[in-house]
């Protein structure tokens, strides 16, 4: 049967200016169904194709458009540990036992953290919160900092996206008799840490089958569970039940940032989360959305691009604790100054990032022109270690190759990031040279990953990812494609019509955004403003007009090539969204991708 791979290309596009195949999203199967969906469910066209295009059923449609906590989410004693988790916190509540929570130095982590520490609050609870400093502690619980929690009072440590492979750590926790709780989702060995409980749908005999969850999805079913034992016990005879409901805003944030797969619960969380989130009841989110100019209704986008950023500010390059302190914030007053101290470290990050970025991609550029790596490794004394994954990622989406970015100390030890591109596995090629020794330690996933090396080591190593890894690379890039959802001219871009695709929402990792293409429209305008934006509108044959924004494009191929066509017909790519700048809403077009219609076949 023709699939995605087979299909004839949108338009004829067979090279896009940005070198891509523009082909259809949706399979002659999905064709079938999406005529389904609109005949049973009276839904109209593009919004059934959309579905269709994303795996959705006839019979799953009208579930997927409204989805529920109380249909999505499971018994939380199905997870592994659970039931014990939620007794020795239980325990722990009602004895009044001082609880400290560890958290990640990321948007998952803070989140995390935040949604545990407003719950316990509300039950009179006063718990630590302990964030690690991303350069000096690193990721996961250590053993000076479980000292110095114990030392402060805590009776009961709860880790949270972290600490299911933290042995040494919780050695130190058994030795001073604190216990242990662990609520983690990161991939695991069959053998895991001494603990009260470990709570983690990815460790390898949990059959729960929630592992898509992100560590704030994970805490928030420990809560459900946990509000569930209190309730068993009779504890809110002694006061007001927590709003569990509420606390969504923060679990919404935290599994969008982590891009984990928008699909079963996870879309229940975000979907109920950003209308949480539109109540503006958090202090913190309220003032980091508006530091943020995120005006309207909050989407999913305006999380994982605005907010997120800089919340990881604080973990990148100055305090780590500050994203957690300002999620769990009442005081609006203060909630404004901790988010405008982020907004100020992400405008630091970003001036940074420019610097590093103009460094990392003139390196680059070298090692292609001279020997054409399968895979880009950067480096410099003087870059942070707190942004390297940020370089690799654009260096990898420039260059279309796997990218690493490493900062080196004054010793020559590096600390690196890595990010890849779909079809080369990174992380197993990281694991296996760190057996091989050219790595002191190492470890990752298929798409990103993350390394420490000596200075004198580099050459090998690249010598190492290149033999091992380029055939993968050859194979994934040879033909790199733009799916397309439908075809639309710029008239038929309507709120209307961002009204129905809301109702397929929300979207974001394994559950993408509808591209449209708008057929030769001319480019009535083009212009790069802000930090090398090219801002368009584009005109459709009856006179109607559509404006756009390419983020970051002026210097890429697409940016340049929309520039150079302006009063010219183009094809133009992009997804949909609503601008609601000065007041009044309308849509505009997230260009994504241009192609002249007399040069895009080859």
């Amino acid at each position: 049967m023709s699939g995605p791979e087979t299909a004839r290309p949108v338009l004829g596009v067979t090279r896009s200016a940005s070198g891509q195949v523009w082909r259809e999203r949706q399979t002659p199967a999905q064709g079938l169904a999406a005529l389904a969906i609109a005949q049973r469910l009276d839904l109209p066209d593009v919004l059934a194709r959309v579905l269709a295009a994303r795996d959705v059923t006839a019979a799953d449609a009208e579930g997927f458009l409204d989805p529920t906590l109380k249909a999505l989410m499971p018994d939380p004693s199905r997870l592994v540990d659970m039931d014990r988790a939620v007794a020795r916190v239980a325990d722990a509540v009602e004895a009044g036992t001082r609880i400290a929570i560890f958290g990640d130095y990321d948007v998952d982590g803070a989140t995390s953290s935040a949604v545990l520490a407003r719950y316990l609050r509300r039950l009179g609870l006063d718990p630590a919160i302990h964030i690690p400093d991303r350069i000096i502690e690193g990721y996961g619980p250590n053993g000076p900092a479980i000292e110095a929690l114990r030392a402060a009072g805590a009776g009961l440590l709860v880790t949270v996206d972290c600490g299911s492979t933290s042995f040494e750590a919780f050695d130190v926790a058994r030795r001073l008799g604190l216990d242990v709780v662990v609520i983690d989702h990161h991939q695991c060995g069959v053998e895991l840490p001494a603990v009260s409980a470990l709570v983690n749908p990815n460790r390898q005999d949990d059959l729960s089958g929630q592992g898509h969850l992100a560590a704030v999805g994970v805490t928030f079913l420990f809560l459900v569970g946990l509000n569930r034992e209190l309730r068993r016990r009779g504890t809110f005879r002694r006061g007001g039940e927590p709003d569990l409901l509420g606390l969504l805003d923060l679990v919404a944030l935290g599994t969008v940032c982590d891009v984990v797969p928008l699909k079963g619960l996870n879309r229940a969380y975000v979907a109920k989360g950003l209308i949480a989130m539109h109540g503006r009841l958090n202090p913190g989110l309220a003032s980091l959305a508006d530091v943020a100019r995120v005006g309207g209704k909050p989407a999913a986008y305006h999380l994982g691009f605005l907010l997120g950023p800089r919340i990881n500010a604080g973990g990148r390059i100055g305090d780590a604790a500050l994203g957690a302190r300002l999620l769990t914030c009442d005081d609006p007053q203060e909630a404004r100054g901790l988010a405008e101290t982020l907004d100020r470290l992400n405008a630091e990050r970003q001036a940074m990032e420019a610097v590093m970025l103009e460094e990392g991609d003139a390196q680059a550029v070298v090692q292609i022109d001279t020997h054409d790596p399968a895979v880009l490794v950067t480096g410099s004394p003087g870059w942070h270690p707190g942004i390297v994954g940020l370089i690799a990622s654009r260096l990898k989406e420039a260059h279309r190759r796997p990218a690493f970015a490493i900062a080196y100390d004054e010793t020559g030890k590096g600390t690196g990031s890595g990010r890849s591109i779909s079809g080369v596995d990174l992380g197993r090629a990281v694991r296996r040279a760190v057996d091989e020794g050219l790595l002191e330690k190492g470890g990752g996933h298929a798409m990103a990953a993350g390394l420490t090396v000596r200075r004198e080591r580099e050459a090998d190593l690249v010598a190492y990812f290149n033999e091992t890894l380029k055939d993968d690379v050859e194979v994934a890039s040879a033909t790199r494609e733009l799916k397309i959802d439908a075809a639309l001219t710029a008239a038929g871009a309507t709120l209307e019509l961002m009204s129905l695709l809301d109702k397929a929402g929300p979207y974001g990792a394994g559950h993408p955004e509808p591209v449209f293409v708008f057929p030769a429209h001319r480019i009535s305008y083009a212009d790069v403003v802000g930090k090398g934006h090219v801002r368009a509108t584009i005109a459709a044959p009856d006179g109607s007009s559509l404006k756009g924004i390419s983020f970051k494009a002026a210097e890429r191929p697409h940016g340049e090539a929309l520039l150079a066509a302006r009063g010219r017909p183009m094809h133009v790519a992009g997804s949909l969204s609503v601008d609601t700048w000065q007041g009044a809403p309308r849509v505009q077009l997230r260009i994504l991708d241009v192609a002249d219609p007399q040069k895009s076949r080859i």
